[in-house]
């Protein structure tokens, strides 16, 4: 199941988005040697472990701290690179939109740190490398819920195209984070940074406020797919 659309058009190009996608894009690549396929290894050093990072604090380190940042442009396939991009593609630009270029940008991050810090707390003594832009989309998700509850998503399922509201949608996502735990995969990262753009939207002034100024036409297409 992938989201291809929502059914809000905004006519500002989402730079921050659009970098965002070309940085783990590129990373991705240059991490690999250019090959689209091949394993990761130059930057296996910048993913981020749970143990080291506790150790870190507790010793007043610094240097494996960076990881909390640089693991979050890794990632482990071309699979997980994919996902991660097309969620970041449908629902970055509005969110972008809604709270400027450069907060968005320094939200991302902030989102990604507390994606990290959600799984830490769960699991601190993990020497599993964890690496993802997961956490930050989580942000992303997390702001759009509550910025944009009532649009209306296109998803593909198995070669099926449907619509479904967005509040129901990333709820359920939300949902199945903690519930329906995968092997493999930090789970709580993913609620964590959730968890992280809600607060964000409430903190900022909820969506009136931030919505107050912007512009969105909606696409009928997308609503009646």
């Amino acid at each position: 199941m992938f989201p291809l659309r929502d059914n809000l058009v905004s006519k500002e190009t989402p730079f921050v988005t659009f970098t965002l996608i070309g940085l783990n894009v590129l990373i991705y690549l240059w991490d690999r040697g250019w090959a689209v396929l091949g394993p990761g290894y130059l930057f296996a050093d910048l993913a981020m472990r749970p143990e080291a990072i506790v150790q870190a604090l507790k010793s007043g380190q610094t240097g494996p701290l960076e990881t909390l940042f640089t693991c979050m442009f890794l990632h482990g396939n071309l699979a997980h690179l994919l996902g991660n991009m097309i969620f970041l593609l449908v629902f970055g630009p509005n969110v972008e939109h809604a709270l400027g270029g450069l907060r968005f940008a320094g939200l991302y991050l902030v989102w990604g740190v507390a994606a990290s810090a959600a799984h830490i707390f769960v699991d601190p003594t993990s020497v599993t490398q964890t690496l993802g832009a997961s956490g930050a989309i989580g942000g992303v998700l997390g702001a759009y819920l509550m910025l944009f509850p009532g649009s209306q998503i296109t998803l593909w399922i198995y070669f099926y195209e449907t619509v479904v509201a967005a509040w129901i949608l990333l709820g359920l996502w939300f949902i199945w984070q903690i519930l329906l735990p995968q092997e493999g995969v930090a789970n709580w990262a993913h609620a964590g940074g959730f968890f992280a753009g809600m607060v964000t939207i409430l903190l900022l002034g909820g969506r009136g406020r931030l919505l107050k100024n912007v512009t969105l036409e909606r696409d009928p297409y997308a609503e009646y797919v």
